[in-house]
């Protein structure tokens, strides 16, 4: 019996394209994250697999134009507010005057997004990449807000 591998592979959305969010930590009472402010955000997908594709690759990198998007719709100058917040109803004001894109997460921070995309991108990889590959799998999702601070999410198995 030989010894088989684990391929790995990582597609970065850099702080360069745009996942510019406004958001707070409304439970953050005690930080100055409690108030609004902004970043933009790096996204990095970790791919893994024990089977490569066809084309000897663990996804197609091109194909990842449906994530891309949707990064785009949920982070790219939008107004992220988790669903819990107290002044919601002053966000919602806020979109229904125009001022800004609100986007109602489950909550926010760096580990919830890097959970939702976790979610997201899992649901999406099923449909779209595992045709190719049976044997693919999200393993992880880092989220950074700067080079300074960052979180990964990945499933416990």
């Amino acid at each position: 019996m030989t010894a088989g591998f684990v391929y790995r592979s990582t597609k970065t959305y850099n702080h360069s394209i745009g996942l510019a969010c406004c958001f707070r930590q409304w439970r953050a009472t005690d930080s100055h994250c409690q108030y609004l402010h902004g970043y933009a955000l790096k996204v990095k997908l970790m791919f893994a697999s024990p089977t490569l594709d066809n084309r000897n690759w663990v996804v197609n990198f091109g194909g990842l134009k449906p994530v891309k998007a949707w990064l785009e719709s949920q982070f790219d100058h939008k107004t992220v507010v988790a669903e819990d917040d107290p002044q919601m109803s002053v966000f919602l004001q806020m979109e229904a005057e125009g001022l800004i894109q609100l986007v109602v997460v489950k909550a926010t921070g760096c580990e919830k997004f890097a959970e939702m995309i976790f979610d997201w991108v899992s649901d999406w990889l099923k449909l779209n990449i595992r045709p190719t590959n049976p044997g693919v799998w999200l393993e992880a999702v880092e989220v950074a807000e700067h080079d300074g601070n960052s979180a990964i999410v990945s499933r416990i198995v």
